[in-house]
C-alpha cells in the first residue's frame, strides 16, 4: 500500500511540475487579473473552498474586485462578482465564452445526453435547436392551460394533503415537465417517473458541484483505477449511472411505444419524431431523446427551488402574502380563479415572483462557462481555457443593483403601482448568460406566476407553532451544491374558502379533460 501512495504522490508531482511550467510558458505582457497570491506549483490550491464555496467567491470579490483570478494547480479559473462583468464577457463576447470545459464527470456519472455541459459546437447546437422549438417564447404560450391544470392540482393536492408539500411541487413541476417532453401523463402512468427525475438530479447536483472531485481539476485521475488516491468517485459512477440512465431511456421507451401503438399525446418526442427526414440518421433521434431527457430533468427540478422558496418567504413574511392576496381580491375576486390573461394586472404577484428568483438562487455559482482563446478585459489577461464562474447568488444580492439585497421585498420591482422597468430583472442573472442562457427561461416564469397566483388566491400560508405557543420561522438560508434548496421547513396551509376550493376542485375536472384528451 505504500507502494501505491508513493506513486500518486510521485505523479501528483508530476503533474504540478507541467502546470507550472505551462505557466511560466505563457508569454504575455498583460497582467493576469487580481487575486490570493498563488504559491510555487500549486497556485491557488489552497484557496480553492471545499464548502460554502458562494460565500468564500464573495468575500474574494469583495476584496479583489469584480473579477479574481485564481490558478487552481495550473487550471485558470476567473470569479465574476457582477452583473456587468457577466454581460461583458459571456453576453458581448459570447463567441469566446460559451464553451464548457472538458469533465471527467460528463461520463464517470453517466450525463453524456445532457447539453447543459456539452462542449460548444455542432453537437451542442444541434440539441439546443430541438429543444428551443419547444420552448421559445411564442412556442410557451400553448402550455397555458396545461400549467394552469397543473397548478390548480397543486392547490387541490394542499387542500388534501398540506403536510406534504414537497412531494406536490415535485409532482407540480415534474409532472408538467414529462407531458410536453414525452406526452406522459404521471397520474395515469404506474411508473414511478417523479422518483427517477429526482434521484438522477441529486447526482447531478453531487457530480457538478465545483470543487467536489479532484478529477475535474486532475482528468487523469479518471484513467486510474478506482482504488487509487483521488480516483474513489469513479465507484460512486458505478451506482450513479444506472439511476441517471433510467431516467432517461425508460420514459423515452415509453414514448416511442406510445408512438407505435398510434395513441402517443402531443409531445417533444412525438412533434420531432414526425419532423425527421427520411435521411436522418441515429444521430438526429439521439438528438431528441437527449433534448427531451433534458426538458424532462431541468423542468422537475430548478423552478422546484424557487417555489420551495415562495412558501418560505410567505411563510417568514405575512404582510407580503397580505398584499398579494388584496391584489388578487382587487382584480380576479372570489367568484373565478386567476388565469394567464390576469398577469398584466397583477403586479405585485409578478414581483413576488421575481424576488423568489433574486433572492434564493437556485443555481448559485451557475455552470462554469470557458474562455476558447485568450482575451484581454480591463486591461488583464484572460487566458486560454479559463474556467469563468459567475457568483449568480452574490450577483443576485448586489447592492449596487437591489437596494437591502437581503430582505425580501417584492415592491423594490414596483413604482406607482406598476413594474418598474429601471430595476434588472433577475430573470436575467438567475438564468444564466449568453448563448448558455437556460433554454426553459420563458416557461418557468409563466409557471412560476400561475402557480403563485393559484396558490395565495385559494390558501392561507402561515408558520407552523411550536410547543411554546411561539411560531417557529424558516432558517431563510439554502443548501450548498450546485443546485441549491432552502433549508427544511414547516409551514402550515389551509383553505381560504369553501368557494375558491370548489372552484378548484371543478377547474382540475375541466382542465384535465382539455389537456388530457379525459
Amino acid at each position: 500500500m505504500a507502494f501505491v501512495y508513493t506513486t500518486a504522490a510521485s505523479l501528483l508531482i508530476v503533474a504540478l511540475v507541467f502546470a507550472f511550467l505551462a505557466r511560466k510558458r505563457r508569454r504575455n505582457a498583460l497582467p493576469l487579473p487580481p487575486g490570493p497570491r498563488p504559491l510555487p506549483f500549486i497556485g491557488n490550491a489552497l484557496d480553492m473552498p471545499s464548502k460554502e464555496m458562494r460565500t468564500a467567491f464573495k468575500e474574494m470579490n469583495q476584496k479583489y474586485g469584480d473579477i479574481v483570478y485564481l490558478d487552481a494547480l495550473g487550471q485558470p479559473v476567473i470569479i465574476v462578482g457582477s452583473h456587468e462583468v457577466a454581460v461583458d464577457l459571456l453576453e458581448k463576447r459570447s463567441s469566446n465564452y460559451s464553451d464548457r470545459a472538458p469533465s471527467a464527470m460528463i461520463d464517470i456519472a453517466g450525463f453524456g445526453w445532457a447539453f447543459t455541459v456539452h462542449r460548444y459546437g455542432p453537437e451542442w447546437r444541434r440539441n439546443r435547436r430541438a429543444m428551443h422549438q419547444y420552448f421559445n417564447m411564442n412556442a410557451v404560450a400553448q402550455y397555458a392551460t396545461s400549467q394552469k391544470l397543473e397548478a390548480h392540482r397543486l392547490v387541490r393536492r394542499l387542500y388534501d394533503e398540506p403536510e406534504n408539500l414537497l412531494h406536490h411541487l415535485r409532482r407540480f413541476f415534474g409532472s408538467s415537465a414529462l407531458r410536453i417532453s414525452h406526452g406522459i401523463e404521471v397520474d395515469d402512468d404506474p411508473v414511478d417517473y417523479l422518483k427517477m427525475v429526482t434521484e438522477a438530479m441529486e447526482i447531478w447536483s453531487m457530480a457538478f458541484e465545483p470543487g467536489r472531485y479532484m478529477v475535474e481539476v486532475l482528468p487523469w485521475l479518471a484513467r486510474m483505477p478506482s482504488w487509487f488516491p483521488g480516483a474513489g468517485v469513479k465507484r460512486d459512477g458505478e451506482a450513479w449511472r444506472p439511476i441517471v440512465s433510467k431516467m432517461v431511456s425508460v420514459p423515452w421507451d415509453a414514448a416511442r411505444e406510445a408512438m407505435r401503438q398510434g395513441n402517443a399525446r402531443p409531445s417533444m418526442v412525438k412533434g420531432l419524431m414526425e419532423r425527421m427526414r427520411e435521411d436522418d440518421g441515429p444521430e438526429e433521434e439521439e438528438v431528441i431523446k437527449n433534448a427531451a431527457a433534458v426538458t424532462f430533468a431541468g423542468g422537475s427540478d430548478t423552478t422546484f427551488s424557487t417555489m420551495q422558496t415562495f412558501f418560505m418567504a410567505m411563510t417568514m413574511h405575512p404582510e407580503v402574502q397580505k398584499k398579494a392576496q388584496d391584489e388578487l381580491t382587487a382584480v380576479v375576486g372570489p367568484h373565478r380563479l386567476p388565469d394567464k390573461d390576469d398577469e398584466r394586472s397583477l403586479p405585485y404577484i409578478q414581483a413576488i415572483a421575481k424576488e423568489c428568483v433574486r433572492w434564493r438562487s437556485v443555481v448559485p455559482l451557475s455552470v462554469p462557462h470557458r474562455s476558447l482563446e485568450d482575451d484581454e478585459y480591463r486591461g488583464y489577461l484572460i487566458p486560454k481555457g479559463s474556467l469563468i464562474i459567475p457568483n449568480i447568488s452574490a450577483i443576485s444580492c448586489d447592492p449596487r443593483l437591489y437596494v437591502n439585497p437581503d430582505a425580501f421585498h417584492p415592491e423594490r420591482f414596483l413604482k406607482d403601482g406598476k413594474m418598474d422597468p429601471a430595476v434588472l430583472d433577475p430573470g436575467t442573472i438567475a438564468f444564466g448568460h449568453g448563448r448558455r442562457i437556460c433554454p426553459g427561461k420563458h416557461f418557468a416564469e409563466a409557471s412560476l406566476f400561475i402557480a403563485i397566483a393559484s396558490v395565495l388566491h385559494s390558501l392561507d400560508i402561515s408558520p407552523v407553532t411550536g410547543p411554546d405557543g411561539k411560531p417557529i420561522m424558516p432558517s431563510g438560508e439554502m443548501t450548498h451544491g450546485l443546485l441549491s434548496y432552502p433549508e427544511p421547513f414547516q409551514c402550515e396551509i389551509k383553505s381560504r374558502s369553501a368557494e375558491r376550493e370548489a372552484l378548484i376542485r371543478a377547474s382540475c375536472t375541466e382542465l384535465q379533460g382539455i389537456v388530457c384528451g379525459a
